[in-house]
């Protein structure tokens, strides 16, 4: 019926029954167990890892497990605060060096359209000049024509 190798019986007793009676039940069970099992061991609440009367070195492990547990996922969270910090910083840069290299871009392409700028002024200048002496020479010719009208008739 029983297999010999059962280590522990949990009794469940309805809720109607008194505390005596719980012990009183777990006793003759244990008695039963032990003189037709001689490998089982006792039931007993201090043998269970479920029973409410812990002993304080397993509340201590069990607390001290739950903080394991605490730390290892703070750490974890320590560990990809850093990781996702260190993306933010490399994007960061990132962004930074391809703001410079537009800057040094745009800075030779203003260089180069100051030189050209410039060029068209001077080019400018120069047809203002040029213009100014064909209007002096137009107007010396225009001059010069109108005396020979004048001596011819």
């Amino acid at each position: 019926m029983f297999s010999p190798e059962i280590t522990g019986i949990y009794d469940f007793p309805p809720n109607n029954f008194s505390f005596m009676q719980n012990i009183t039940t777990q006793t003759a069970c244990n008695t039963f167990l032990n003189n037709h099992f001689p490998s089982f061991q006792e039931f007993s609440p201090q043998n269970t890892s479920i029973s409410n009367n812990s002993t304080s070195d397993e509340v201590d492990e069990y607390q001290h497990q739950q903080q394991r547990i605490i730390d290892e996922r703070r750490q974890r969270r320590m560990v990809s605060n850093r990781e996702s910090a260190r993306r933010s910083r490399m994007r960061k840069q990132r962004q930074m060096d391809e703001l410079l290299n537009q800057v040094i871009k745009l800075r030779t392409e203003n260089n180069n359209l100051l030189e050209k700028l410039n060029q068209m002024i001077k080019k400018h200048d120069n047809v203002m000049q040029e213009n100014k002496k064909l209007k002096e020479e137009a107007s010396d010719l225009q001059e010069k024509l109108a005396d020979i009208q004048l001596n011819v008739f």
